[in-house]
């Protein structure tokens, strides 16, 4: 039987996915279009990104339901396409890995909105969006859910509680860090710190604490954002940082660091305890292909450390 993924992840690092968004743009999705309806109206070029992360090494794959919440979708008139959009996101993921055993993460991003009294959606609306979501993720046997790209504590313990109430396996919470103007630190845009953040996710019963995305959040900062939520939590570590900075070349934004530079950082996050590493922005297949051989290396290295070791005793 399959370990639950934040156990196998104490077992040894996990390789995660890289960018959904950009690929798909990649793929022909136009820009604010609904990429996640491509689920069900262009599932072959979903399970392609997918495969080809599968194909480079990910031990993990998100969903392509980031923006599959009712909110969400009603925006772009798929509103009532919810469950399936969900379902269909955890099929393909599966496929993906064909034989293989990996783990899929149910991908459940921000509502899009300010909760009351700051915006005009009710908690009661949200927390409806998400539990309609979640269910449909778990339904549909995702391994795990994660609640990503989250900046806020209310809007984060929403997500948290719809996990729950759907019996999710395993449970992430995900923050987006900007890195402040004078470059000293980084919290989120509602002004959380990684401490805090870490704190209260595990105080209200995610499994693994972890980062994605945010403004100048790269291997570096990803680095600080580990070990600062080692300082205050025992929980498993995920991180997902952006492939550098963007910028804009012949009308379109890319990212600016190559997979043998993003690579460079790897080995320091191994070493500060990060349990499953995977990227954001601007990722492609290419930058977790480079990763995958750097955590194939360090495990054979920690293999022959430990036979030798064997040996001479």
């Amino acid at each position: 039987m399959k370990k639950l993924l934040h156990h196998a992840v104490l077992d040894r690092p996990l390789l995660g996915d890289g960018a959904m968004g950009t690929q798909l743009m990649l793929a022909g999705l136009e820009q604010g279009n609904c990429g996640e309806t491509w689920n069900l109206t262009r599932a072959e070029r979903v399970l392609s990104i997918q495969r080809r992360y599968v194909e480079a090494g990910s031990d993990c794959l998100l969903t392509n339901t980031f923006g599959g919440s009712r909110i969400m979708l009603t925006r772009h008139g798929e509103g009532e396409h919810v469950a399936a959009v969900n379902q269909a996101g955890v099929r393909i993921a599966r496929e993906a890995f064909g034989n293989r055993d990996g783990y899929v993460i149910g991908d459940m991003g921000p509502f899009g909105g300010l909760l009351e009294p700051f915006g005009d959606f009710t908690e009661a609306q949200v927390r409806s969006a998400f539990e309609e979501q979640a269910a449909a993720l778990v339904q549909a046997g995702a391994d795990a859910i994660i609640m990503e790209t989250q900046t806020s504590l209310e809007e984060l313990l929403l997500g948290i509680r719809a996990a729950q109430a759907a019996g999710a396996p395993c449970i992430i919470g995900s923050m987006a860090y900007d890195v402040t103007l004078d470059g000293s630190t980084f919290r989120t845009m509602m002004g959380i710190e990684p401490e805090r953040a870490a704190e209260f996710m595990e105080e209200q019963g995610a499994h693994i604490v972890a980062l994605n995305c945010g403004t100048r959040m790269d291997m570096t900062r990803a680095l600080a954002a580990v070990e600062r939520y080692r300082g205050v939590t025992g929980l498993p570590v995920m991180v997902q940082p952006n492939a550098g900075q963007p910028r804009l070349e012949n009308m379109k934004v890319v990212y600016d660091e190559a997979p043998e530079q993003m690579v460079q950082g790897l080995p320091a996050l191994l070493d500060a305890g990060a349990n499953i590493i995977g990227a954001c922005c601007g990722s492609t297949p290419e930058h977790i292909r480079a990763f995958r051989k750097v955590m194939d290396a360090r495990l054979e290295s920690k293999g022959m450390q430990a036979a030798g070791r064997q040996s001479e005793n």
